[in-house]
């Protein structure tokens, strides 16, 4: 088991969990935290740089690095790992995330100790979700991630942060009894596994086997999509979303809307679509009229918005939506760019709830009415502010442009009127979000001081700026480099796995 590189995404967490635990100081603690991370990133970037060259030397295997043991024989549940692109680029999301969190968590109070334990122990649910093909461990990992979010809201969060951490841990559960139901019902209609069992959870065995009925899709592939939709903030099911990211400590902002939110994107295109194609085909126009209303209606809330928090979760509820509008457009290049959507996606939310909670922890508000001049008050932040803003509303050279680019064109191939349609109306949302974030920006760090007080206040500490500066170089990475991370994800989308949807 432990030659498989893939299981030290579980390991090396727990160990860092059991060195949190036995850690005597804070400075123990944020070693184990920051240690801990820089290996986890450093195992992504190994196994991407192989995983490309195994690709280039002909390795054309739908998931490689794979390892299967049996956990379970009675309904013959294993604990089944493998990667292809789109999970090595989630994994190292994660790790960098988890990386930039722990600095941004540098000076966290109270119970610094138990905070980490937590939000390492969601890491473990992320990286056990991302390397599983097993559905029924995905669907352990998957709820491994969600309830750790409860207690790190209702514990570290501010503001209204039990009615917060309750709603969203209601709602996700939820989400997660749809998904239960789903993932039984796939199962017993899975068909044989490779040594004849009479059901599998593997989910390439059943997408090789096309074995669940038609009549069975259509009611199945619903229940799959809504279950990791509503982790998406997929419309109507969004509301938890603004709140949760409101009140919740930074980290965990940049965890849940960076890391998080991605499960969903992720698990309806390897669950739902993966699986269910042909419902996938006749049923797509109904999510797409969601999905296009999460783009559009997420951006024109963060319009009227006046708390930095609910801004960004409200552009985040706009830019999930377009991960899932982009997957049910059913063509390669829609989907390429979703997936390098969640890339962006997660970089820059995550910058921009950093950002915000280290303004928040000088001003003490995020109210941008009781803010102004901050440029030449706190100028290293207020710089990295404008960069996660130009991002967001697409600026070419940053990842933004090149995801939502990709989204559009691929999402205008498709030939169907409804779907060119709601591919024009998703197109506004760029506008819309040109209009918030110049008015954030603008009124923020350009506007006249509006508290003498702020005028003492200090810029980055060194934390913050290692914290920042990763985000920041990730996010023009992307932007001027798309074709390295364009050719990762590109070999998922062979005509072997899909060739049902060509």
């Amino acid at each position: 088991m432990f030659s498989n590189p893939l299981i030290y995404f579980v390991v090396i967490p727990v160990v860092m969990l059991l060195g949190i635990y036995l850690s005597r100081s804070m400075a123990q603690i944020r070693s184990v935290a920051v240690a801990g991370s820089i290996l986890l990133t450093a195992l992504s970037v190994w196994l991407i740089v192989d995983y490309l060259g195994l690709r280039a030397a002909g390795d054309m295997a739908p998931m490689l690095y794979r390892g299967d043991w049996m956990w379970f024989s009675a309904l013959n549940i294993k604990l089944s790992v493998g990667v292809d692109g789109i999970s090595l680029a989630m994994l190292l999301l994660s790790s960098i995330i988890l990386l930039t969190g722990s600095f941004a968590s540098w000076k966290i109070n109270p119970l610094p100790k138990e905070f980490f334990l937590w939000l390492i122990l969601l890491s473990i649910g992320v990286f056990g979700f991302f390397i599983s093909i097993d559905l029924f461990t995905m669907f352990m990992f998957y709820e491994v991630a969600l309830i750790p979010m409860y207690l790190l809201i209702g514990i570290w969060g501010t503001g209204r942060k039990e009615y917060s951490a309750m709603k969203l841990t209601l709602m996700l559960m939820g989400g997660s009894a749809f998904l239960m139901l789903s993932i039984i019902g796939i199962y017993y209609h899975s068909g044989p596994d490779v040594n004849g069992a009479a059901h599998t959870f593997d989910l390439l065995q059943i997408a090789a086997n096309d074995a669940i009925p038609h009549n069975w899709q259509y009611f199945l592939f619903p229940m799959a999509f809504v279950g990791f939709g509503v982790l998406g903030a997929m419309f109507p099911f969004h509301t938890w979303s603004p709140d949760g990211h409101a009140c919740a400590p930074t980290a965990v902002s940049m965890l849940h809307a960076g890391v998080l939110m991605k499960l969903g994107g992720y698990g309806c295109f390897r669950v739902a679509i993966y699986l269910m194609p042909f419902a996938a085909q006749e049923l797509a126009w109904i999510f797409l009229i969601l999905t296009g209303i999460s783009v559009v209606y997420g951006a024109f809330s963060a319009c009227v918005q006046t708390d930095l928090k609910y801004i960004n979760a409200y552009s985040s509820v706009s830019h999930c939506g377009l991960v899932l509008f982009a997957i049910l457009m059913l063509n390669t290049t829609a989907m390429t760019g979703a997936i390098m959507q969640m890339l962006s996606h997660g970089l820059m939310t995550a910058l921009f709830f950093a950002l915000i909670g280290m303004i928040y922890g000088r001003t003490h508000t995020r109210d941008i009415r009781q803010m102004g001049g901050l440029m030449k008050i706190m100028p290293y932040l207020a710089v990295c502010y404008v960069i996660a803003g130009m991002a967001s509303l697409g600026l070419p050279g940053l990842s933004g442009f090149v995801a939502e680019m990709t989204i559009f064109v691929g999402s205008f191939e498709n030939t169907n009127t409804l779907n060119r349609v709601f591919t024009i109306i998703a197109c506004c949302s760029i506008v819309i979000t040109a209009v918030y974030i110049l008015r954030v920006v603008g009124k923020l760090l350009f506007g006249p001081v509006q508290d003498e007080h702020h005028l003492q206040l200090t810029d980055a500490t060194w934390w913050e700026r290692t914290s920042t500066a990763t985000l920041i170089i990730c996010v023009a990475a992307i932007g001027c480099f798309p074709n390295f991370f364009a050719n990762l994800i590109r070999f998922t989308f062979s005509p072997d796995i899909f060739a049902v949807l060509k």
